[in-house]
């Protein structure tokens, strides 16, 4: 009697999305309020009137979420803004914390 074994090949593969990271804006009070409505346009890409909405929370509750991204272009983002406040010569600061 002959057997006959059966192979079966998985094709389909799972890609794991990555983890996503917030970046969070803290107020000081030394940055300028035009300064981070710049940095929302220019870096994190909000519309103006977004960015002004952003900087508003930022100036009442003392932080907001600017976005929400993968963990390298999150760094990559924050890194270019604290470098353009440096630049200015604000104390302006963000962190990335896990969505």
């Amino acid at each position: 009697m002959e057997t006959k074994e059966v192979v079966k090949e998985r094709t389909g593969s799972k890609v794991k999305e990555p983890d996503m990271y917030q970046v969070v804006m803290l107020n000081d009070d030394f940055t300028t309020m035009e300064f981070v409505v710049e940095i929302l346009i220019d870096i994190f890409h909000k519309e103006p009137v977004v960015a002004e909405e952003i900087m508003l929370l930022v100036h009442k509750k003392g932080r907001a979420v600017v976005g929400e991204y993968p963990y390298d272009m999150a760094v990559t983002k924050v890194n270019r803004a604290m470098a353009r406040a440096k630049e200015e010569g604000f104390p302006f600061r963000l962190t990335v914390e896990k969505a």
